[in-house]
């Protein structure tokens, strides 16, 4: 495979790199989501999306759920309810990384927000199907949000792995 001219050449992550952003992801989430207003994003199911699609074999379901499971747990909803919205989140973004990786941030924005709007109208079935009211219409901003924000988060998420280049020491021949 030819990597396209001018495109950065990425470092290795560091896999402390990943489970601290997760970690502070889900801090972050414990911290924001205590209002649970539709303009609150999911920070912990945007950062586990980001790690599935460029590290696929470090992040995967199994780590989607761990932390699902904790988000229920300090949610205090009823348990798997984000267990199983991450999951499928992390499902879906390891089917689609091999070719989201292909694009740019922002059009990669536009392939994510289907991925946002299944998990979001799961997160609803599940609410329903557990005898909840019907959610507010203002939840449907959601997906629309994780996607508005995903180029901030891919960013930020990809400083540590950007290589500066007028260094001799990070060459690769």
């Amino acid at each position: 495979m030819i990597m396209e001219r001018g495109k950065p050449l990425l470092a290795r992550v560091n896999p402390s790199f990943i489970w601290f952003s997760l970690f502070v992801a889900l801090v972050l989430h414990m911290l924001i989501g205590l209002g649970n207003f539709f303009w609150t994003p999911d920070l912990l199911a945007m950062t586990l999306v980001f790690w599935s699609v460029h590290q696929p074999r470090r992040v995967g379901m199994g780590a989607a759920f761990v932390f699902g499971l904790m988000m229920d747990v300090h949610e205090s909803t009823l348990l798997g309810q984000n267990a199983l919205v991450y999951t499928l989140l992390c499902f879906g973004a390891i089917l689609i990384h091999r070719r989201l990786l292909w694009f740019p941030v922002q059009q990669q924005a536009i392939q994510v927000l289907p991925l946002f709007a299944l998990a979001t109208l799961a997160e609803w079935l599940i609410r329903l199907l557990a005898g909840h009211v019907m959610p507010n219409w203002t939840l449907l901003l959601a997906p629309l949000i994780h996607a508005l924000l995903w180029p901030v988060l891919s960013t930020l998420l990809l400083i540590p792995q950007r290589r500066d280049r007028s260094s001799p020491h990070n060459r690769m021949l």
